[in-house]
């Protein structure tokens, strides 16, 4: 991968591994003078986008270079598909690239319409395209990365082709099927005119071709190349009843007296109301994705670029590139990440923090894209191009996490592979079996009997159900996740999270804000606190110590007029002196953040500095102790300092690990009994946050310690963990319900329709049964999604 330099930085990374969680070990290394990163392609099921979009979390942006043959032999890929409809869909052409060899791991994303490929480099990427086009879809390696707007029509344009391809055959099966079974009810039946019969038989066999096409064509791919699909049992069931129906028309018009009633109206009752649950599925799901919509939505389409005449024009993000200039005014959108050149504001940044309140930004400061400029007129320089802004970056974790699977997803997986060619056994065998029993009562009747149940086992079957309860139910909650202003890698993670007995935070940075202040100013009994704090401020002010911007920064919060300095002296490792108004003063630091001030060689008092705790960091605890989850703090600092923390913020000395290296951390972590989260933001977290069950990171952090971890939250909002820890648990809850509910839904209706306790007009309640199937799971997704909106509202 090449990488621009922005902001003229040397910066390296690295990568540690998780064997926790069976991750390879992985490698990185910079190539300073070609601004190359190269890594192993073994590399734990990273893709290249996500990598790149890490990088940038550096100040750096990075584009794939392809060798000649990189598009047949690539470690990643990232294809384009055309034909996904349904969660079946999605299945099967998992399967399929799964079935390839060399392939490692498949992510196939029903919304935005691609699938991402991981491997080995002896995978093949034709025959993967060969292997998803035998199964009846069609796929393209997507050749350039996308803009956040290029990528928003893609996933509108891919919503409104989806609703509107089930929504036309919806509308076209459905009234076909209510006019057949008015005739059929009033002028039909028995004994009907011969005109009757052939105006039921061209009716259906109009719905067939128009409505039944696209079931047919993609069963018969899947055919083809060995397989069976969800269209397979809905075809078969639909040409069973039309073709049972012709024959009895048949037999009808050559005279033979038979008492049999013919099925052309539930044939086309059948595709018209699996049509119309899968428009109303695709409509939902479009619902549940709207958070990365919205999102996109905060990315503006035009920046307002300056010329090198001092002019300004808008432009298009995609032409914006780094260290082109741009103008922001009030009321307006950052259009791509930068830094302040000139001005000073408020940014509403709830587009990446979640927080609504605006935050103050000025000359240096970085800002991201999609933050809304409250006030003044700010000009920022574009530290990325259009298509590595913090909105795309966003949204491609988003989307990666709506598209990933839980470990739980695996047995739905498991059952859906084997389902269809276990439901064609299970109709063939209620054939065969109502057959004999009408051979052996010598009644016909049964025979009927018995096409009709086998009809209503292959429609009343559906994967569709277990193919959507686990991933509605990630997509809503990492959309709502999002719009919180937490961002989940994957689903995977999502689950563990939901799993989490005990919470492990770092000290410096998370809990606390990073920054000493001052704590306590103790005098000596013939001088005062201001005097002491003046004096100590007077000499202090040229250090660059953090202990003495601290006693600086006290001095200033309460107005005292603090000297000059002359022969100022600094000693490593022991502190500062100087002649302040003709005086002699100096300020001993000692390794207890402790500062002794002595005037003219006399003690004059003692300046306690502390690193502060957090404001929500006690909230944080509380929260997590009413979800009875344990908490814990792993640091490199003292042991007192860090057990005067613990005690400030709710949580118990015992549980306070002071004075920890980073694989002193890592140890601690693994070894750990329960189920662990590690929260951390700092270059020694990383490996602990990789050791972690699920490692969160901190968005003020290192970019290491947000590579290792599963989720993030940006800014500094340590009250968050508690709420990934709750949208975790209602996730699991909900994915574990809806599968419940699908297991449910086939291991009952299936014997029931077999039985025949369905009815004469079993196909048309099979196809309804079905359709709530998908209804239910998809309206369970949507009911966790207004709960976790509730819960971001409270």
């Amino acid at each position: 991968m090449d990488w621009e330099r922005q902001d003229g930085q040397d910066r390296g990374l690295a990568y540690g591994t998780d064997r926790r969680r069976g991750r390879e070990p992985t490698r990185c290394h910079h190539q300073h003078h070609r601004k190359q990163q190269q890594r192993p392609s073994g590399d734990g099921g990273r893709t290249r986008k996500r990598y790149a979009d890490n990088m940038g979390c550096l100040g750096l942006h990075g584009r794939t270079v392809y060798p000649e043959n990189m598009a047949d032999s690539s470690s990643n890929l990232k294809l384009d598909l055309t034909g996904l409809h349904c969660a079946g869909c999605v299945n099967s052409v998992t399967r399929a690239i799964e079935g390839v060899e060399g392939v490692e791991t498949v992510e196939v994303d029903l919304q935005q319409a691609h699938a991402s490929v991981q491997g080995t480099s002896s995978m093949d990427a034709k025959a993967i395209i060969d292997a998803i086009s035998a199964k009846g879809f069609g796929a393209s390696i997507q050749e350039t990365v996308e803009t956040p707007i290029e990528l928003r029509s893609k996933i509108e344009r891919r919503q409104h082709d989806a609703a509107w391809y089930w929504k036309w055959r919806a509308a076209t099966g459905m009234p076909i099927w209510i006019i057949l079974e008015t005739i059929h009810w009033t002028i039909g039946g028995h004994g009907a005119a011969a005109w009757v019969s052939w105006l039921m038989f061209g009716g259906s066999t109009l719905a067939v071709v128009l409505v039944g096409s696209g079931f047919f064509r993609s069963a018969l791919k899947a055919l083809r190349s060995g397989g069976t699909n969800m269209d397979t049992l809905v075809s078969i069931g639909v040409l069973t009843a039309w073709t049972y129906s012709v024959v009895l028309m048949i037999l009808s018009l050559a005279g033979v007296d038979h008492e049999q009633m013919p099925y052309f109206a539930e044939a086309v009752a059948l595709l018209g109301i699996i049509s119309l649950g899968h428009w109303l599925e695709a409509r939902a799901s479009a619902r549940a994705g709207t958070a990365v919509r919205s999102l996109l939505e905060m990315q503006p389409e035009t920046a307002e670029r300056l010329d090198d005449s001092g002019g300004s024009r808008d432009v298009p993000i995609a032409e914006i590139t780094v260290g082109d200039h741009m103008v922001v005014r009030p009321g307006a959108r950052v259009a791509v990440d930068g830094k302040v050149l000139e001005g000073q504001s408020e940014l509403d940044e709830s587009v990446v923090t979640g927080e609504p309140i605006p935050v103050p930004r000025g000359v240096g400061d970085l800002v991201a894209a999609g933050s809304m400029n409250t006030t003044g007129r700010l000009v920022v320089e574009a530290t990325v191009d259009g298509t590595g802004t913090t909105v795309a970056r966003i949204a491609d974790l988003v989307t990666h996490a709506m598209g990933s699977k839980a470990n739980i997803q695996r047995l739905a997986d498991k059952v859906s592979s084997i389902f269809v060619p276990v439901v064609l056994v299970i109709a063939l065998m209620t054939l065969v079996t109502w057959s004999l029993f009408a051979i052996f009562r010598s009644d016909i009747t049964l025979f009927q009997d018995g096409v009709i149940a086998c009809v209503a086992v292959l429609v009343i079957s559906c994967p569709c159900a277990l193919g959507l309860a686990t991933p509605m139910a990630v997509m809503v909650s990492a959309s709502q996740a999002a719009r919180s202003g937490i961002l989940v890698k994957s689903a995977a993670a999502l689950e563990r999270a939901g799993l989490t007995q005990r919470v492990i935070f770092d000290k410096t940075g998370t809990l606390t804000l990073g920054k000493p202040v001052v704590t306590e100013i103790m005098p000596s009994d013939h001088e005062d606190a201001e005097h002491v704090l003046t004096m100590a401020a007077a000499v202090e002010t040229p250090s660059e110590h953090p202990i003495a911007k601290a006693i600086v920064r006290a001095a200033a919060d309460r107005n005292l007029v603090v000297p000059d300095v002359d022969d100022f002296k600094s000693t490593p490792g022991e502190g500062v002196s100087g002649t302040v108004d003709g005086r002699t003063v100096t300020v001993h630091r000692d390794a207890h953040a402790s500062c002794q001030v002595l005037i003219d060689h006399q003690p004059a008092g003692t300046i306690s500095v502390a690193d502060e705790a957090r404001p929500q960091a006690a909230e944080a605890v509380q929260r997590l102790h009413d979800l009875h989850v344990s908490t814990s703090i792993l640091s490199g600092d003292r042991q007192t300092t860090a057990e005067q923390l613990a005690t400030s913020i709710g949580i118990d000395s015992a549980d306070v690990h002071a004075e920890q290296m980073p694989e002193d951390k890592q140890r601690w972590v693994e070894s750990c009994d329960e189920r662990t989260m590690m929260v951390g933001d700092g270059i020694n977290d990383a490996a602990a946050l990789a050791g972690a069950d699920v490692g969160v990171a901190m968005g003020t952090g290192t970019n290491i310690a947000i590579e290792a971890a599963d989720v993030i939250i940006p800014g500094d909002r340590i009250n968050s963990v508690p709420l990934v820890i709750r949208i975790a648990r209602m996730t699991r809850s909900t994915i574990r319900q809806n599968l419940f509910f699908a297991f449910l839904y086939n291991g009952t209706l299936i014997p029931v329709a077999a039985l025949g306790l369905l009815g004469a007009s079993g196909p048309v309640w099979a196809a309804i049964a079905m359709g709530l199937s998908d209804v239910t799971v998809i309206g369970n997704a949507i009911r966790l999604g207004v709960r976790l909106k509730r819960l971001r509202g409270s």
